[in-house]
């Protein structure tokens, strides 16, 4: 795909510029001499040459990029064997393991179109998208481990803005997407890092108190959901700004309006009805509903993309259980914009959140996420996928339960009821 000039934007690229300071800056926080990974579509490109120069500007040792293209991607699940389907290039994330092991920092571009694989047959998306994620295991495990600082940013690419403006003229539709995004990641602000810095203390000030309530569990309350959630014995609540094991104080997501932390993988139960679609490897999942018992899943069914759903479940034994769960306002910019993102970044900012699969070793207190058996044994769920989906709304209320039963007030209609 050949990429635009700046003066073929159809938004300003001074945007460009400011993205990229922030995310450098801001979310990779990259430190003189450290080796930077970026990956990102083709399609990226006016925004990746940004990043690698401003990199370089702030002293990075050596970026090194990897690129990624829609037809490419189509290409094999069009034409290759079944059998080239259960292959995935190990080799690679292997490497990217150990670059991280040696403190090279990791950025990711989201621009790709969510539904690129919505016409592909599920099983055959379901078995490339597991061969891939244990092939990934490598370099998956250093992110959720927090092992480097990382961050993923967002570029307005051709089909994602139809997806979110279908109505719209291809030029109307990107630079729609584009004045989306750059608002949304505080970057259209006269001092975009001074947002952000501002916004940090925001997301501070929530975990805080949630750590200091120290709740043994939440009770989520909305039409077609009652579910409670255990906490992880010694979890930790976390948000915004966080500091990686190579001592580097990062922000992973630009946007972010979360706090997070792990629940326990045996303390689930009740129901829970998703609140917004779920875009995975390109298949649209939406009307998700289901039921736990002792913290696994033991009933699901979806309105659309049920098959590819039921396959993600069966990963493997972790697939069914939680680890991540998520409080963000219902009054998020995201949720404020009231556009659907078809992209787990921007849509899981809108909305209260849970995530199948891989815990975050880092969301414990101590050094507990320093040992996979710790993990373990304080409830932290182990896994090859990680896949967040919505479950919240206006209509949501959430209670904070103490280990002697005490309930407080965590949200009410969506809302943060402490503040």
């Amino acid at each position: 795909m050949n990429t635009l000039a700046d003066d073929e934007l159809p938004f300003e690229s001074e945007m460009l510029d400011r993205l990229a300071e922030v995310s450098i800056r801001v979310g990779l926080n990259l430190q003189p001499g450290q080796d930077l990974i970026i990956t990102a579509p083709v399609e990226a490109l006016p925004l990746v040459r940004r990043l690698a120069a401003e990199a370089y500007r702030n002293g990075a040792g050596i970026v090194t990029t990897m690129l990624s293209d829609d037809d490419l991607a189509l290409a094999r699940y069009e034409h290759a064997s079944d059998e080239s389907l259960d292959r995935a290039p190990d080799w690679m994330f292997r490497a990217m393991a150990e670059a991280f092991d040696n403190n090279t920092a990791r950025l990711a571009i989201s621009a790709a179109n969510p539904l690129l694989l919505a016409g592909q047959d599920p099983s055959r998306v379901a078995r490339a998208g597991k061969s891939m994620s244990l092939a990934a295991k490598p370099a998956m495990e250093r992110i959720t481990n927090f092992s480097t600082n990382w961050n993923i940013v967002s570029y307005p690419g051709l089909a994602w803005a139809k997806q979110v403006f279908p109505d719209k003229e291809d030029n109307e539709a990107v630079a729609a997407l584009a004045e989306a995004i750059f608002s949304i990641s505080r970057i259209d602000n006269e001092d975009p890092i001074a947002a952000w810095k501002s916004h940090q203390e925001t997301l501070t000030k929530r975990q805080e108190w949630l750590n200091e309530q120290d709740f043994h569990s939440l009770h989520y309350k909305a039409p077609g959901t009652d579910l409670t959630i255990g906490l992880a014995e010694g979890h930790a609540w976390k948000g915004g700004a966080s500091t990686a094991k190579n001592g580097i104080e990062c922000t992973p997501n630009i946007p972010t309006e979360e706090v997070f932390t792990t629940p326990h993988s045996a303390r689930v139960e009740g129901t829970a009805r998703a609140s917004k679609p779920l875009v995975y490897r390109g298949t649209l999942i939406d009307g998700i509903e289901v039921r736990f018992e002792a913290g696994k899943i033991v009933d699901a069914r979806a309105e659309k993309g049920e098959e590819v759903f039921l396959k993600l479940l069966d990963t493997d034994d972790g697939a069914r259980r939680l680890g991540e769960v998520a409080l963000v306002p219902h009054s998020s910019p995201i949720s404020a914009s009231g556009l659907l993102f078809f992209n787990t970044l921007y849509d899981e900012n809108a909305s209260c959140h849970i995530a199948l699969g891989q815990c975050y070793s880092k969301c414990f207190r101590g050094d507990i996420g320093d040992d996979p058996e710790a993990v373990s044994k304080a409830g932290g769920n182990t896994s090859n996928i990680h896949v967040d989906w919505m479950i919240g709304s206006d209509e949501l209320d959430i209670d904070g339960i103490s280990k002697d039963g005490g309930r407080t007030p965590v949200m009410r209609k969506g809302e943060w009821a402490y503040e």
